[in-house]
């Protein structure tokens, strides 16, 4: 018994023997497992090897000639720490950083106590958006201070005394735009993207957007080596750097001279027949190159405010709305191509009225019949809607599809809407198929409209519209992007040129008389459309021009002009609102060198003649008191007068108008003097903003 006794109590001593040395043996382990840690840390000591780190960034948007519209650069954040300024020098630091960094004393001042007064002894954030010559500037300031003896040791959390200054950090890139509200929203605007505790900018509407997989940073840069005693990288045999790998830089067709100088005329426009806005372009017909797309609604990218929200979304690929009697051309054209009728077959117009149902389609000018080409150019409803009939729901519809109606116009912008085209089944039936013919159940955007009527100046090609000529990388080499929408073979050259001939007739004897220019070939269609809202139309208007103009030199241009809810009374026609803005741009456009009217016959033009001005206004007349509003169906047909307005969509109104008073001469404006269009350079000359103050503005 005593030895059982004895053999459990040498088991337990045994047990916590062996429990101690294993406790032991663990305690061993850790503490070689720390020395190890610490041989291998760097301890907080200075590193024997250093790393310079160099962050890439977003390409740049530069203009055809050459001037910066969009670039990025770094910012940088100040940092202090309140409790490691000494109190008796604080006053001194504050009015040292705001002479280096610019900020206002009581600025500066301010970020050294709480909301109630007392004095923050952290970390504070003096600023967060210092550029790299600020930066550079007080990295140089954080050294003089440490010389004159304002910062003092501090007590970390670790019980470990520290020497904090004057900390100067990378903190992020931003989005530069010098030339504030010039080519929005086409340029677009950046959103903020976090990488960590690094900001980087991100497309958000218009090229910006469109090409942020090109244009946004790609791969970041460093150089790494041994340090000396200071910190220093020390360059030798032994060190390593890695290139940054910038985004590209976008270079567009747009030059801002002409871009300017048609922003700048469209603000007066708008000015003058209280419009909501106006949005017009230039495109090449042969190419499909966009010399000018430009609103009059504008915003400053780095500083967008509450009112800029209508603004930011570019309408000219993103608005589908009624065109109106601007598409009676593709309408006529998809007659002519399919054989059903020739330019000279007349049509019985039914002396302005006729009845199809309980519908009454009404022209404003009555006539027992016309041909093909006086159905454009006195712009009959009755005609358009009796072409129409000609051809089957299937013909009518393909016709316009192969125009890119409803469909994407290709245009490079963030967005592209298609529009919208009623499906073959409506189309079958007559009363939709007129309607239609004259612009109206359907939808359309301004880039396609612009895209279709190339094709009149183009031997039947409709073109793509394109903003950005190529793409460019910090080498000097140039990429290109063929469209996401292709060039349309819409219709043959031969009606092509017959429907050429037919708007240079509208010009020179129709809707479109005010568009004239002497030595110029000039053509182009009229349209003044109802706006529908929750199915009814309203007294407000969309008025649009689109044509081209040639010059006996080979330049050949398509032009756009769409006026939305001109206000003055009168001024929503269209021949009183974008006529005389569409003959406003072929004067820029002749001034600017890009067209050259034929000297014999513009002789009779004045050296110095003014541009295009409306008509005093005319004495307010009695308004049409306004009819009831009816409910767009299915079942109903949207009217059009043609190049007037109508106020209903069963009865049309008639407007006598007065004889037109002389236009009374108003001073020319001071002219802006610009640059003329040049080769592009390459690599592209990116010109400062003191150059640009002296030779543009």
């Amino acid at each position: 018994m005593k030895e059982a006794v004895n053999n459990r109590a040498i088991k337990k001593k045994s047990s916590k023997v062996l429990t101690l040395f294993l406790l032991l043996a663990l305690l061993v382990t850790i503490f070689l497992l720390s020395v190890l840690n610490t041989i291998h840390s760097d301890r907080r000591i200075p590193s024997e090897h250093a790393t310079l780190h160099d962050r890439s960034l977003r390409g740049s948007i530069i203009s055809a000639d050459g001037y910066t519209l969009s670039y990025s650069q770094k910012t940088y954040q100040a940092v202090v720490r309140g409790a490691s300024i000494k109190p008796e020098k604080r006053a001194l630091f504050i009015k040292f950083f705001s002479i280096y960094s610019g900020i206002s004393i009581e600025d500066v001042r301010e970020k050294f106590t709480d909301k109630k007064g007392r004095p923050v002894t952290g970390n504070i954030i003096l600023s967060k958006e210092l550029n790299a010559k600020s930066a550079m500037q007080l990295k140089e300031l954080a050294y003089k201070l440490r010389k004159l003896d304002v910062f003092q040791w501090v007590e970390n959390s670790n019980g470990v005394k520290v020497l904090y200054g004057l900390d100067v950090i990378e903190n992020g890139e931003s989005r530069r735009f010098p030339l504030k509200d010039v080519l929005s929203p086409t340029v677009g605007y950046v959103g903020d993207r976090q990488e960590g505790r690094y900001i980087r900018p991100q497309g958000k509407k218009g090229l910006e957007r469109q090409y942020e997989e090109h244009i946004t940073s790609k791969k970041n840069g460093y150089f790494q080596g041994k340090r000396d005693v200071i910190g220093t990288v020390i360059h030798d045999k032994n060190s390593m750097k890695i290139k940054r790998i910038d985004g590209l830089d976008l270079h567009l067709n747009i030059p801002l001279a002409l871009q300017r100088r048609i922003e700048i005329m469209l603000d007066a426009m708008k000015t003058q027949i209280d419009a909501e806005e106006i949005i017009v372009g230039v495109m090449k017909s042969e190419t499909g190159e966009l010399l000018t797309l430009a609103s009059s609604e504008r915003f400053d990218p780095s500083h967008i405010t509450q009112k800029d929200i209508p603004a930011l979304n570019p309408k000219f690929a993103e608005y589908p709305y009624e065109a109106g009697s601007v598409l009676k051309p593709l309408t006529l054209s998809v007659a002519l191509k399919n054989g059903v009728i020739t330019p000279t077959t007349r049509i019985n117009t039914e002396n302005g009225r006729m009845k199809i149902g309980r519908f009454t389609i009404r022209d404003d000018h009555k006539y027992e019949s016309l041909d093909a080409a006086g159905i454009i150019i006195h712009s009959s409803n009755i005609g358009s809607s009796k072409i129409s009939w000609r051809l089957t729901g299937k013909q009518f519809r393909e016709g316009l599809l192969a125009f890119g109606v409803a469909k994407p116009s290709g245009i490079d912008l963030s967005r592209d809407l298609p529009g919208k085209l009623k499906p073959l089944y409506l189309l079958n039936h007559e009363l939709h198929r007129a309607s239609t013919s004259y612009g109206y159940g359907m939808h359309i955007t301004f880039a396609q409209l612009l895209k279709a009527y190339s094709a009149f100046n183009n031997g039947g090609t409709a073109m793509t519209p394109r903003i950005v000529s190529y793409l460019e990388d910090a080498k000097g080499n140039r990429y290109t992007l063929d469209p996401e929408v292709p060039d349309l073979p819409a219709i043959d050259p031969k009606t092509s040129q017959v429907v050429h001939d037919i708007l240079v007739r509208v010009v020179e004897e129709g809707t479109g008389t005010k568009a004239q220019f002497p030595g110029l070939e000039i053509g182009g269609k009229t349209g003044t459309a109802h706006i529908a809202k929750k199915g009814r139309y309203l007294r407000e208007y969309h008025s649009s021009f689109y044509g081209f103009a040639n010059d006996k030199e080979g330049n050949k241009y398509t032009i756009g002009v769409l006026v939305i809810k001109a206000k003055k009374y009168r001024k929503y026609f269209a021949s009183q609102s974008a006529v005389p803005t569409f003959r406003n741009i072929v004067e820029i456009l002749v001034d600017q060198n890009y067209l050259k009217p034929d000297v014999k016959e513009s002789e009779e033009i004045e050296t110095n003649e003014l541009l295009y001005q409306l008509e005093e206004e005319e004495p307010a007349l009695p308004e049409t008191p306004a009819p009831k509003r009816e409910t767009l169906s299915d079942d109903t047909a949207a009217p059009d007068s043609g190049d007037k307005p109508q106020r209903s969509i069963r009865e049309l109104f008639e407007l006598k108008e007065k004889p037109k008073p002389k236009p009374k001469p108003i001073p020319k404006p001071k002219p802006i003097p610009v640059q003329k269009p040049a080769p592009k350079p390459k690599p592209v000359q990116k010109i400062n903003l003191e150059e640009l103050d002296q030779q543009l503005f």
